[in-house]
């Protein structure tokens, strides 16, 4: 007979396990820096106080964890319709063909809280668009998710290095990058944000987009808990056979899910293009649409769980820029296999100490225990 187990209340699902799989991810990491000849304590000093030290370093780590919502909130909506976006990389650097369009074209005729709007819709519908054909493919054609969105990454870098070099880069100008943009497509930044708690705050790039991605946390869990689009999403992901069973279309929800997330993803670009370097440049994205995929899965596919996850991350990419310069021994390619590790137990070794967690839980409420039917045996 197998052993027994425990449900686990929400707060341990959701909470306890992520962070007991964070902890030793650190602890794991903390190793790693022994071996090369440094203090781990002081390593997480430095790490913390790079990341949350002053007004400057908090500021940065939300501008770095504003890319990963959007990422996460897209790889989520994927997930709980069964769906494995990993095209979020792509998605996003195309949507910056629409953030640029709509920028080049308004910024000289219009304020920012006009081109805005503007911005976004264009970039989420040229995200969401480049989603939908690999999302035809899967729900018409059979063709594999996966396999198909990883492709679309390597066609949206070519095409956005032909266009930058080609089409949107200035007459006489060397660099492929398009012109910067005029006051009318500049986002305001948030420094007075911090300012208002006593927080310095010189020069760094965070932006409204981040109240933008907290706003579409909660449009997301709007959408997957609060409407009946949503539960179908969910339907789906959860049991295929019993969607089609209660009457869901497969190809409607594969398209929707993937476009939905495609959009998500695509204003992603609206944080770097508009609220930083106000000019599309060859990789902006650098990295976020793959991050977001650890992000939702240390997230659960919950917007709850996806913000402080993507903080998290922030404070990796903020932190370790400061370690790295504070520690020699640890180079930027120590922070990658930090966040590697973080990847590694937050994501493929998820379920490690779920079975003692679920024993402990077990011994502690003997009536939330269940025993499984032996195998051969019906239930």
């Amino acid at each position: 007979m197998s052993a027994p187990y425990a449900k686990l209340p929400g707060w341990a699902d959701y909470g306890l396990i992520p962070i007991v799989n964070l902890l030793v991810a650190f602890l794991v990491a903390g190793v790693v820096v022994l071996l090369v000849g440094e203090n781990p304590l002081s390593a997480a000093v430095i790490l913390i106080d790079g990341a949350f030290g002053n007004g400057q370093n908090i500021a940065y780590t939300l501008y770095y964890a504003t890319n990963f919502i959007f990422t996460g909130l897209a790889v989520a909506v994927a997930f709980h319709s069964g769906l494995f976006n990993i095209g979020g990389e792509g998605q996003a650097y195309i949507a910056g063909l629409g953030v640029a369009l709509v920028c080049l074209t308004f910024d000289a005729v219009l304020p920012w809280w006009l081109t805005f709007p503007l911005a976004i819709i264009a970039a989420a519908a040229v995200g969401a668009l480049w989603a939908l054909i690999p999302a035809y493919l899967q729900a018409k054609r059979g063709s594999h998710i996966v396999i198909t969105t990883i492709m679309f990454n390597f066609i949206a870098a070519s095409a956005m290095v032909y266009l930058l070099v080609d089409v949107l880069k200035p007459a006489g100008s060397m660099a492929p990058q398009t012109r910067d943009f005029l006051d009318g497509a500049q986002l305001p930044k948030m420094g007075w944000l911090l300012e208002s708690f006593g927080l310095a705050v010189r020069s760094a790039p965070l932006n409204i987009s981040f109240l933008l991605a907290l706003l579409m946390a909660f449009a997301v869990w709007v959408l997957i808990w609060r409407t009946k689009l949503g539960y179908e999403m969910r339907t789906f992901g959860f049991s295929p056979k019993a969607a089609r069973y209660a009457g869901i279309s497969e190809s409607r929800i594969i398209i929707i899910a993937m476009m939905i997330s495609g959009g998500l993803a695509g204003m992603m670009a609206l944080n770097p293009i508009m609220g930083d370097q106000h000019r599309v440049a060859l990789d902006f994205v650098a990295g976020a649409g793959f991050v977001g995929i650890a992000v939702a899965l240390m997230g659960r596919s919950h917007p709850a769980g996806i913000v402080p996850a993507a903080v998290l991350f922030g404070v990796l990419y903020q932190g370790g820029a400061e370690l790295a310069f504070e520690m020699p021994n640890i180079s930027r390619d120590m922070i990658v296999i930090i966040q590697g590790l973080v990847i590694l137990f937050a994501g493929a070794l998820e379920h490690m100490f779920r079975a003692p967690i679920q024993a402990v839980f077990a011994s502690f409420s003997p009536r939330s225990v269940g025993v499984a039917a032996p195998k051969g045996e019906g239930a």
